[in-house]
């Protein structure tokens, strides 16, 4: 049970959300227990969602923004974020069992995306403390500095959503996915 407020519908959440949650359900056939979470804030909830449809625009692809959520949610311990990338992975981003079994251990069966999300996991494990060589790593394969900023604005949003889901104790609404490593 959720330690946080979950609100049951989008018309139970404070009016500045219901926006914002009627406009999931339109999209994606429901609304996340997540996003009913962060409603309680609609501030919070506008400022992920901007982030999070700003990244969507940027220059990596939905494959590796759903291999870098999943190897970040392995890290953090979020079993929430794990559930939902899982999901997402398999069904939108079309990343089949070896790929993601592959992200959950920090790697990728893809050379360019395993060099992101290698990257992605020590800027989670570091703190964003990475060294010149893990820098120089990410970039020799093919990656940019906008991809590079992308990639560490994108450990940042799933980090966020793992800290809230975590914090929150969220209720997973998606089919559940076991955490393998201790956070």
């Amino acid at each position: 049970m959720s330690r946080i407020n979950t609100f049951a519908t989008a018309d139970a959440a404070p009016a500045a959300a219901q926006p914002a949650l009627h406009a999931a359900q339109r999209q994606m056939g429901m609304v996340p227990n997540l996003y009913k979470v962060i409603a309680n804030s609609p501030a919070a909830l506008e400022g992920y969602l901007g982030l999070n449809a700003a990244l969507s625009k940027g220059t990596l692809d939905a494959k590796t923004r759903e291999r870098i959520a999943l190897a970040v949610a392995e890290v953090n311990g979020c079993g929430y974020c794990l559930s939902a990338h899982t999901y997402i992975g398999k069904h939108l981003a079309k990343l089949d069992d070896a790929e993601i079994t592959a992200n959950r251990s920090g790697a990728s069966n893809d050379i360019k995306a395993d060099a992101a999300v290698r990257f992605a996991v020590s800027v989670v494990r570091q703190r964003g403390h990475v060294s010149d060589s893990e820098l120089a790593a990410v970039k020799a394969a093919g990656y940019g500095d906008a991809e590079v900023v992308e990639i560490v604005l994108h450990v940042a949003l799933n980090t966020l959503t793992n800290y809230v889901n975590e914090v929150a104790g969220t209720e997973i609404d998606f089919p559940v996915v076991t955490l393998r490593k201790a956070a």
